[in-house]
């Protein structure tokens, strides 16, 4: 059940980067499960990974590996490959072994991702004669069949694209995602894969990755789960143009900068709209703050409040549940007198109580929508900061009950 999902657009090859996805049966017979990835050995890479203590294997070796110039990476759907000691490191060996003798390129130059149930272990040998039929495949406009392929429980695939002119060059940015449960900031069973074939340097990819991922995946929450596999990788191919940029200020940086902030916060909101049983997308905007650290954490604990969620799926304009979500968040100096909340543009509470113009039919209107925003402003200063969620639903119940059956 999605919630108001942009449609699906075209995804433009990037050049420098191809891609195939096959059927391997990694756990069930007929659906795309195994994606193969390959680029120049001359590309920048920046990674960010799951920071729950209990991170997989592929997580593991993959984060080893950023500094090994990686020309390839091989993800893997239906088996997490967490929870599985020793020999989940040798099965992630393995598998990027495999893709290794296949491409020709060293095995530590290959990047491994596994997303799905925890605690089994790997079907290797699946997986290992499944690759040669994934690289027979390899294509600069796989992007929509590899979406697919590292789908779990997702209803809809992800992915969006930017072109951008420059100097008289066509720029290309095109991103994947996947994840509808166990989504929480600091990522969560989230995978992502965004591209460009901009000229970037090392060190600043990694810095403008972490700026963007701070901004957008680590804006959203479903459930407040975070998993063991969590993996968000940008990778800059360099075969357009022809000058490595290494400094904020060269024309090129801002242009690129907000081109993989567009696909980076369209594949962040898609993943909270295909949120498991979500019915309804809800941007929690906290304004007026003394910090950005203080909106967020404002922001976050409201949009986690089962009380808050479960009002969003009954349509409930509860606006005491906000308000005393909003009451126990940690942080310091919060004063009731000062707080006042909207749902979209009506105001429901002030000076600790309803807002004196408030109707409830006028808040029903607003929570009867698929999407609308619940603005809080602290009046303690001029800082903010925003998290997308959803509510919990019936069926968020349901499909993680019967999970693995």
């Amino acid at each position: 059940m999605a919630v108001g999902l942009p449609p699906s657009g075209d995804l433009y090859p990037v050049k420098g980067f191809e891609l195939g996805t096959v059927k391997a049966g990694v756990r069930y017979p007929d659906r795309k499960d195994l994606v193969v990835m390959r680029w120049p050995e001359s590309a920048s890479i920046a990674g960010l990974f799951t920071l729950n203590k209990f991170c997989a294997a592929p997580v593991q070796l993959s984060r080893s590996r950023l500094n090994k110039a990686p020309c390839a990476l091989v993800v893997n759907t239906g088996n997490a490959n967490a929870g599985t000691g020793d020999r989940g490191v040798e099965d992630a060996l393995s598998t990027t072994a495999a893709v290794s003798d296949v491409l020709g390129c060293e095995a530590n130059q290959v990047l491994s991702f596994s997303t799905g149930v925890i605690g089994e272990y790997l079907p290797v040998t699946t997986i290992v004669e499944n690759v040669p039929r994934c690289v027979e495949e390899f294509s600069p406009d796989g992007w929509w069949d590899a979406a697919e392929g590292i789908m779990t429980t997702d209803t809809h695939p992800k992915g969006f694209s930017v072109r951008f002119q420059h100097e008289g060059e066509e720029f290309t940015v095109t991103g994947i995602a996947k994840g509808s449960g166990m989504i929480h900031p600091n990522m969560a069973t989230m995978l992502t894969y965004i591209v460009t074939d901009a000229s970037i340097e090392q060190e600043l990819l990694r810095n403008l990755w972490k700026e963007v991922v701070d901004q957008t995946f680590n804006r959203i929450t479903v459930d407040g789960d975070t998993s063991t596999n969590d993996s968000a990788i940008l990778i800059a191919t360099g075969s357009v143009g022809n000058q490595l940029f290494s400094a904020k200020d060269n024309p090129l940086y801002q242009t690129v900068y907000n081109a993989i902030f567009e696909v980076a916060e369209k594949l962040a909101k898609a993943l909270v709209m295909d949120g498991e049983g979500a019915t309804r997308f809800v941007t929690m905007a906290v304004e007026g703050a003394e910090s950005i650290e203080q909106a967020h954490t404002v922001a976050n604990t409201v949009a986690l409040s089962p009380l808050v969620k479960t009002a969003l799926f009954a349509c409930d304009p509860n606006w005491g549940r906000i308000l005393a979500a909003a009451g126990r968040a940690p942080v310091d100096n919060l004063d009731a007198d000062k707080i006042r909340i909207w749902l979209d543009d009506v105001l429901i509470a002030e000076r600790g109580g309803v807002a004196g113009s408030y109707r409830e039919e006028a808040g029903q209107v607003v929570m009867d929508r698929d999407a609308y925003t619940i603005r809080i402003d602290l009046g303690l200063g001029d800082k903010q900061a925003k998290v997308w969620t959803s509510d919990l639903s019936h069926d968020y119940v349901t499909i993680n009950a019967e999970y693995r059956t």
